[in-house]
């Protein structure tokens, strides 16, 4: 079972990925920058929970 870290990840990725795709679509350079803040957050907090549950010995990382 994925940890609250790896979802939390995953949802912040996703919703960097709507927000970019809204840029990209309404040309709002702003929107897109944040999009791509919100994938970068994402993928990093993932990434930390992916460490923790290796840590804590799972095996299904």
């Amino acid at each position: 079972m994925a940890n609250s870290d790896r979802t939390e990840g995953s949802l912040k990725d996703a919703k960097g990925d709507l927000k970019k795709a809204a840029g990209e679509l309404l040309g709002d350079g702003e929107l897109k920058r944040e999009g791509n803040a919100d994938k970068a957050e994402g993928k990093l907090q993932k990434g930390f929970g992916k460490l923790r549950d290796m840590i804590r010995g799972r095996r299904d990382v």
